[in-house]
């Protein structure tokens, strides 16, 4: 079963009338060649050539790059570009021809932070996309829970039961670690990743302790940061970073960690059914994560306009997101009866957001008091629309 992602059609179909070169970044399965292939549909801009760099016969065809790519015209597309990173020079020079008389698709697997190092000669010429996995907008509300139990992979989400979507997860995580890790130049053995992976799991929701998570897995801080920061970007974990203001109390300062994946996080933590998952600890914890990943899809927020906010004595925010001078806040409840809290208003006072959005999972949405809104998470992609 295929799910329309018109939205996201639409919106690198913009981007391509307004530069030269589109990269769409994200992991393996994300359906990263899917959406590409819907844009080619809808492009209408003259032919549309295809090079999947994952194939023998695309690469034959780029042993001379510039004689393949320069004739050209119309939509080019380029399937898993990080395997042969030597082609943004001469992206570059294409790019800049006069007219332009062709426009570049560029699919991707690493982080916008790894293709940068290879691509600073696009600079002004590229559009970056991230693709997270499917929304609630997409899937529709009353798949809420299949959503959050399976996770957006469109395989894992669409599959014929929960042990099939179960099964599909665990094979991606070994697939992920055994070869996509490799091939973005991460050289730690697959084991000891999914073991280091399985204990981000654990803390998933959690400030970072490095200290801490460096003792657990025998090695030093400076090697967990890494691993940390070698999954993130690959796009499979997030550091939520901690807002900072001039205010009286003393702030967090660390980062949160949240695998990006709700059905990544329960393949690592074995929850194969919503039974499992409603009567485990991490319940809490991934509810939370799940709605952010939900929240920032829906509003289109880039990594530098979130964060989440909290004081040494007690005060927190789950998300506070910024666009200019705008700020909205949210809090994640699994409740159906959620309430106003000392640190809600503790966060009203210091941080001052156009409002402060609690997210729960009962079914209606009201009003909790003065800038504070309880949303149902199944209401929610109608309740952020006007906010986009």
């Amino acid at each position: 079963m295929k799910i329309a992602r018109t939205r996201l059609t639409d919106e690198v179909l913009r981007l391509l009338r307004r530069t030269p070169v589109v990269t769409i970044l994200g992991p393996r399965q994300v359906g990263k060649t899917t959406l590409a292939r819907d844009v080619a549909a809808r492009f209408g801009g003259g032919p549309v050539t295809t090079f999947d760099l994952e194939q023998p016969s695309a690469l034959a065809r780029l042993a001379e790059p510039e004689l393949a790519l320069e004739p050209l015209r119309g939509l080019v597309v380029l399937d898993e570009i990080q395997r042969r990173p030597e082609l943004f020079p001469l992206l570059r020079v294409l790019a800049d021809r006069p007219r332009r008389p062709a426009r570049f698709l560029v699919l991707g697997s690493a982080s916008p932070e790894l293709l940068r190092q290879e691509s600073e000669t696009l600079a002004g010429r590229v559009a970056f996309l991230e693709l997270g996995g499917l929304s609630l907008s997409e899937v529709t509300p009353k798949r809420l829970e299949r959503l959050w139990l399976r996770g957006g992979f469109p395989a894992s989400f669409t599959a014929a039961s929960d042990a099939d979507s179960f099964e599909w997860r665990a094979d991606f995580i070994r697939t992920f670690l055994e070869r996509d890790l490799p091939g973005l130049g991460v050289s730690v053995p697959a084991p000891t990743m999914r073991r280091f992976w399985a204990m981000l799991a654990h803390v998933h929701g959690q400030v970072l302790n490095w200290s801490e998570l460096g003792r657990s897995m025998g090695v030093s801080d400076a090697t967990a940061r890494r691993y940390t920061d070698q999954l993130e970007a690959a796009l499979v974990v997030q550091q939520l970073q901690p807002w900072h203001e001039n205010i009286s109390k003393r702030q967090v300062k660390s980062p949160k960690l949240y695998l990006r994946d709700c059905g990544l996080l329960h393949g690592l933590l074995d929850l194969r059914t919503q039974q499992q998952l409603d009567q485990s600890p991490r319940s809490g914890a991934s509810w939370e994560g799940f709605l952010l990943q939900q929240v920032t899809q829906q509003l289109g927020a880039t990594p530098r306009q979130c964060h989440f906010w909290a004081t040494h004595q007690g005060a927190e925010l789950d998300l506070l997101v910024t666009d200019g001078k705008r700020r909205l806040g949210f809090e994640f409840k699994r409740t159906a009866t959620p309430a106003v809290t000392p640190s809600m208003r503790s966060a009203l006072e210091a941080l001052d957001p156009e409002q402060l959005f609690v997210v729960h999972a009962g079914r209606e949405s009201f009003s909790l008091g003065p800038k504070i809104r309880a949303v149902a998470a199944s209401r929610l992609a109608e309740e952020l629309e006007p906010l986009r």
